[in-house]
């Protein structure tokens, strides 16, 4: 690796604990802009790139770091929403290896690419959720209500988040790609 990609996928790291302190609290998963970084991470850096950005992210919280939504250190593990930040480790790898197949990428496909990620967000959220809260908290949780709260709560709000990212990273990896600054892939001249 490159010293110019470890600092890239560090950036993102820190952009994505930054969008955890940009929030609105609504109960058990409050919606951040964290999903929004982590999205742009696979779409500008790449699958490999954009994931190990998570996994700096989520392993500096880990490590104890308050940079989560609510804290950090390694019993955030029992925490509701930690699902989503695995989750968020996963949707930058899908993004960017499915990014990294396209050539030329519109709003459209771009959107369907985030989209997909999203989908692994809350895969790992929502089950992680409803067996947090049922198994370890002891509170009980049917998976309607996990769907409601980890799901159906947030999701318009991810929607918005999925077009802006779209939108924006076109854009930014159109001149990223044309100034040779992609580090997936390579242009010929």
């Amino acid at each position: 690796m490159k010293a110019r990609d470890l600092i890239l996928a560090a950036m993102f790291a820190a952009l994505t604990a930054i969008g955890a302190f940009i929030k609105i609290p609504i109960p058990y998963v409050p919606f951040t802009l964290q999903f929004l970084f982590c999205a742009f991470s696979g779409m500008i850096l790449g699958a490999r790139l954009g994931a190990l950005s998570q996994i700096v992210y989520v392993g500096t919280g880990l490590l104890g770091l308050p940079i989560f939504t609510e804290g950090g250190g390694i019993a955030y593990i029992f925490k509701p929403t930690f699902g989503y930040l695995v989750g968020f480790i996963a949707a930058a790898y899908v993004i960017g290896k499915l990014t990294e197949r396209f050539k030329d990428l519109t709003i459209f496909k771009s959107l369907l690419i985030i989209l997909s990620g999203l989908f692994f967000v809350y895969l790992f959220g929502v089950l992680y959720l409803y067996a947090i809260c049922n198994l370890y908290l002891g509170k009980s949780m049917s998976f309607y209500m996990a769907i409601f709260y980890g799901f159906i709560v947030c999701f318009l709000g991810d929607i918005v988040l999925s077009l802006v990212a779209a939108v924006a990273s076109v854009k930014i990896i159109k001149v990223t790609r044309k100034i040779g600054l992609c580090t997936y892939m390579k242009i010929e001249q």
